[in-house]
């Protein structure tokens, strides 16, 4: 094989990976496990790829929760993935129907295949072959079946070894009970064959970032929330009490005025729209995105709570006279993002819309992960880039009163209370208003 110019990764290691990534090498159990940006991927990306160079197998899986996901977080890893780490002798392909690299190494082309496990019929994609090493990224977000079949592919290879890395979650999850903590008392006791190798990281422990650079990512997360003992402190925690704490003990520091905030320019003014059941109440938010000195800000500027005794009808009317009285006020509102599981009433405010003249494309929310949503807020509202006006007082009390389910918390799951005490209407209605530029806003 003609020798090809290898590039240095620019990456820093204390100890504790260097360890880790070591013992990766001789173990079959590797789990990596901690904070956001602690630099788990990365390790288990090294060790993966050191391995398949000499590997006697020919098939190897990389998994994420998307395919995406594997590939953004394995296959790139902000340039220290395997496509790097295999530059100059590696290709994108397909493998039957699979997403997979193709790497030249000494002993002959290995095959990474890549896919995704969130779901519950994932499996199917990884049958077929066996794979004698498996890499996965965010295991917690893979699904139980997924994970079954992976370890039985494993099976036939005649070298068997299993790299995964997760951020903290309920310490009463599936994930520990049934893997991980298992593992840990079975290396403990009788031994565990294989050997276990089980690494638990910090931020502060990626020799990689600038100090500064770890205040930035530690300005996301509100100090003694949930979002910041997992994502920076790395503990495994229960998700209990307030879910915007921050929030809720200093609104004030987050408020701005209707009319100062009729005043400012906005690059996006939509507004979302749910509607409520039996026990709950249809709800309007308009919300706007904001650019100051080049950060977004998110503005909730106007909500609406209606009673469910009315008729589709009346319904409609009551969103015509909400989309109106917005854009009386700000001239030019982009979309209506409508819960998408209620089609015909979608259609009855679009008809009525134009009836009345009012031409606000109406589409359907594409309702990311409620967490995902939580998250983001928390992010805004902690960077001091989420605001609010008195013409949104339903939203400030939703945010102020949303709570952990404590049921759910007992089962290890992190689920927000639903049960007709906290105004979750309201806060799908403005979740729904900028979900999808999520990625925009948190950036």
């Amino acid at each position: 094989m003609r020798p090809t110019k290898s590039k240095q990764l620019h990456y820093k290691f204390d100890d504790k990976h260097v360890t880790y990534m070591r013992n990766a090498t001789k173990s079959m159990y590797n789990v990596a496990e901690g904070a956001v940006r602690a630099g788990k991927t990365v390790d288990n990306v090294l060790a993966f790829a050191l391995l398949v160079e000499t590997s006697k197998d020919k098939y190897h899986l990389a998994s994420g929760s998307t395919v995406g996901n594997a590939k953004l977080n394995i296959g790139s890893c902000n340039g220290l993935g395997l496509e790097n780490i295999f530059r100059g002798r590696c290709r994108w392909g397909k493998h039957l129907s699979n997403e997979a690299l193709f790497v030249k190494t000494a002993v002959g082309e290995r095959i990474i295949i890549f896919s995704g496990g969130g779901k519950a019929d994932s499996f199917k994609s990884i049958r077929g072959n066996s794979y004698s090493y498996w890499i996965a990224t965010e295991i917690d977000q893979h699904h139980k079946t997924f994970i079954e079949e992976a370890r039985f592919r494993q099976l036939m290879a005649s070298d068997i070894k299993l790299f995964w890395d997760l951020n903290p979650r309920n310490p009463r999850h599936w994930i520990y009970t049934d893997y991980i903590d298992r593992w840990k008392e079975q290396a403990e006791t009788e031994g565990l064959v294989g050997g276990y190798n089980y690494a638990h990281f910090t931020i502060f422990d990626n020799a990689s970032l600038t100090e500064e650079r770890k205040k930035q990512i530690i300005s996301g997360y509100p100090k003694g929330t949930l979002s910041y003992r997992r994502g920076i402190m790395g503990e495994r925690a229960i998700a209990e009490g307030l879910i915007y704490s921050q929030f809720a003990n200093n609104t004030d520091k987050h408020y701005i005025s209707y009319e100062e905030a009729k005043e400012l320019r906005y690059q996006y003014l939509n507004i979302g729209v749910d509607i409520g059941g039996n026990k709950s109440k249809h709800t309007f938010v308009l919300t706007g995105i904001n650019y100051n000195k080049g950060k977004a800000r998110l503005v909730t500027l106007k909500s609406k709570k209606l009673e469910t005794n009315l008729d589709p009808d009346q319904l409609a009317m009551e969103y015509v006279k909400f989309a109106k009285e917005c854009l009386k006020d700000f001239k030019e509102i982009d979309r209506t993002y409508f819960e998408n599981a209620e089609q015909v009433l979608k259609r009855g405010f679009k008809a009525k819309s134009e009836q009345e003249e009012l031409y606000i494309s109406i589409v359907n929310c594409i309702k990311k992960e409620i967490n995902e949503r939580i998250s983001a807020t928390n992010i805004l509202i902690a960077q001091n880039r989420f605001y609010y006006t008195e013409e949104a007082e339903e939203v400030k009390e939703a945010l102020c009163e949303a709570t952990w389910c404590p049921k759910s918390a007992e089962k290890g799951l992190d689920v927000r209370l639903d049960d007709g005490t906290t105004d979750i209407d309201t806060l799908d209605a403005f979740e729904y208003s900028f979900e999808r530029y999520i990625n925009t806003l948190i950036r």
